[in-house]
């Protein structure tokens, strides 16, 4: 007869998930009067690609995120510089997707980090597609950049929170992004946006949209921003979404709030084609 085995009730380590990491960073310079690529470098899942531009476009770069999104625990690290008398645009593929966490404080957020250099006489334009948020997800992101004191900025940033047209709802997330922009030296633009918790209860309230599913964010930092002040404005009030337009220091701050992430992005489209005077990359209408 085979006497019964010990059961083993030695504890079992705890699972150690795979996170994802990648950086991507692109440089531009001024060659005979035409922007052209000056550095390029991508490693694990950030990768860029160059498309041809055509008919006086300005020199672009898509950002792709090969993992298809982010999760607890991801990072990545974005970089450009604008060389002196640069114009060139950065976008995205598609929008960037921020999946639940295996935790709730926090702990485990995704981290994305994006540092922006524009040179003397330069024009840089950060123009990526939107971030949505799945329930329980956390992002920690930041954007720093660093401008000459003549160097012109366009950027946007958009939070959608669920695909409506999938049923999606979110119940919790969190969410802390931070811009922090510096021209000649001087800190001209800081905000921090902070989300933690149950994110219909928090943006329920009048100042928030009265339930808002999408935001959005444009920052324009030129000699002419400010004097396009009014003409913003009136542009502004023909739009669906809740929004409305400061200026101070040669920058205008546009803000976007609505429940409808598709009606967000038409009025944010609206917005930059009014201050581009151009159309927006191709990546835009795929």
């Amino acid at each position: 007869m085979i006497a019964p085995s010990t059961p083993d009730t030695t504890p079992l380590p705890p699972l150690r998930l795979e996170r994802a990491r990648g950086r991507a960073e692109v440089g531009f310079k001024s060659r005979d009067g035409l922007t052209v690529l000056d550095r390029l470098f991508q490693e694990g899942q950030a990768k860029i690609r160059l498309p041809k531009s055509h008919g006086g476009d300005p020199a672009t770069a898509v950002l792709i995120n090969t993992a298809g999104g982010i999760a607890g625990g991801d990072r990545l690290v974005y970089g450009a510089r604008f060389g002196a008398g640069t114009r060139a645009v950065v976008t995205s593929q598609a929008a960037e997707r921020v999946y639940r966490s295996s935790t709730t404080d926090g702990s485990l957020a995704g981290e994305v980090s994006t540092r922006l250099e524009v040179e003397a006489g330069a024009f840089a334009e950060w123009l990526p597609q939107e971030t949505i948020l799945f329930d329980r997800a956390a992002l920690d992101r930041r954007l720093e950049v660093e401008m000459a004191s003549d160097a012109r900025l366009l950027l946007t940033e958009s939070i959608v929170l669920g695909r409506a047209a999938m049923g999606e709802r979110v119940e919790t997330c969190r969410l802390v992004d931070r811009f922090r922009i510096r021209r000649g030296g001087r800190l001209i633009f800081a905000d921090t946006l902070r989300l933690d918790g149950r994110a219909g209860e928090i943006l329920a309230g009048s100042a928030t949209g009265g339930g808002a599913a999408a935001t959005a964010t444009v920052l324009w930092v030129a000699p002419e921003a400010e004097g396009r002040l009014e003409a913003l404005r009136a542009l502004l009030a023909g739009l669906d979404s809740e929004a409305g337009a400061s200026a101070w220091d040669g920058l205008v701050c546009l803000r976007l709030l609505h429940a409808s992430a598709r009606t967000l992005r038409d009025d944010l489209v609206r917005i930059l084609l009014h201050i581009r005077q151009a159309d927006l990359p191709r990546v835009w209408s795929c």
